[in-house]
């Protein structure tokens, strides 16, 4: 076996991934992601109020479906990626929260992985079932991540950045 600079398994017969410059590597999800069950930081009440200080999160669309004054269980090992476990959706989440409900998975990257870099592939990647289950477990965590070099990943988040900025540039002047 190969490995990259972080000790990750360069598999060489992925096929989708069979062309990767010198350095990168592949892992599936679950050997660069450490995931998180929510119960500790499910809201005991969902009496929000938008002067309340602290967001209440769902991964999915929504993201912030409002705000408590519950100073128990805010998870605050930041940043993180929250990740819904039935509609596949995540977000990347670098302010403290706590959530609605235990139907989401709360993920963080190992050394050696910038936590943008995961978010954006997670970001593009949708696993489309036709059944309401649980899909980080069975699935998702399964899911074969081409990953470059440290210094790969920032230039690669830097330029995804800077587009994202001249697109809200342009659709302001619209």
């Amino acid at each position: 076996m190969i490995y990259n600079e972080y000790g990750y398994n360069i598999r060489e017969c992925i096929e989708h991934y069979q062309n990767l410059s010198k350095g990168w590597a592949t892992c599936r999800l679950e050997d660069i992601v450490d995931y998180e069950q929510p119960t500790a930081y499910i809201v005991n009440s969902t009496s929000y109020n938008d002067t309340y200080p602290i967001p209440v999160l769902t991964a999915g669309k929504s993201f912030i479906i409002g705000h408590t004054n519950e100073v128990e269980g805010i998870y605050s090992n930041l940043p993180c990626i929250i990740f819904d476990d039935f509609t596949t959706d995540s977000k990347l989440v670098e302010f403290s929260f706590k959530v609605k409900s235990s139907a989401m998975k709360i993920l963080q990257v190992k050394k050696g992985i910038e936590i943008d870099f995961v978010a954006m592939f997670m970001s593009i990647t949708r696993l489309i079932g036709d059944t309401h289950k649980r899909y980080w477990i069975s699935e998702y965590s399964k899911l074969v991540i081409p990953v470059p070099p440290h210094a790969e990943q920032k230039r690669i988040i830097d330029a995804v950045y800077k587009a994202f900025t001249k697109l809200d540039t342009i659709m302001e002047s619209l």
